[in-house]
């Protein structure tokens, strides 16, 4: 069982028009695409396009859209949430889809990368601890930042110093890796009471 790759889903948090999130998730898949141990699924919240709302019940489109979302999640092995940082923390949109789940959370692991100005998205990511400690994840200590990022990036994508980043990735996905086969199997012989 521990030698079945992991499913990866790789989140980006955010939905705005112009974010950068997308660059930085394209190039963290990229590196996990050449491991053998991991397999990725990407989740971009724009084209999720989940409510935004967590009022009355969901309409049929949105139901759709949830389902869609949901299926993905109970499926992954453990989460990477790619997050800015707006006013000091995440994203509503992040926020909206990180509540309409629950039990999708629970006893998985959730790394983080985050990118902003000076901050690096920093703050983003301590606020994320706190909501995943509550849903029963288990947030994985090291990070990859990109303080500003829009700076650190070639207009195609690549980073300016790739040996940096290319080294806390790799940092990253190895806890990731740990911490997911052994959740993965302590689910397996014991169903986890939340």
């Amino acid at each position: 069982m521990s030698d079945r790759p992991l499913h990866l889903a790789l989140i980006v948090g955010s939905t705005r028009a112009g974010r950068f999130g997308p660059t930085v998730a394209a190039w963290f898949a990229e590196q996990a695409a050449a491991r053998q141990d991991v397999v990725v699924d990407l989740i971009d919240l724009a084209q999720a396009r989940l409510p935004a709302h967590l009022t009355g019940e969901p309409g049929a489109e949105d139901a759709r859209a949830l389902a869609a979302v949901s299926e993905r999640l109970t499926r992954a092995d453990g989460f990477v949430v790619v997050t800015p940082e707006y006013n000091h923390s995440y994203p509503a949109s992040l926020k909206s889809a990180i509540d309409w789940h629950f039990t999708e959370w629970q006893a998985k692991p959730v790394g983080f990368i985050s990118y902003g100005g000076v901050s690096g998205g920093l703050r983003a990511v301590e606020h994320l601890r706190q909501v995943f400690a509550e849903l029963h994840a288990v947030t994985i200590r090291d990070t990859v930042s990109f303080h500003g990022a829009a700076y650190q990036f070639t207009p195609d994508g690549r980073p300016k110093d790739p040996a940096s980043c290319e080294a806390a990735a790799t940092r990253l996905l190895d806890q990731f890796v740990w911490w997911a086969r052994a959740l993965r199997s302590a689910r397996s012989h014991h169903p986890y009471a939340a």
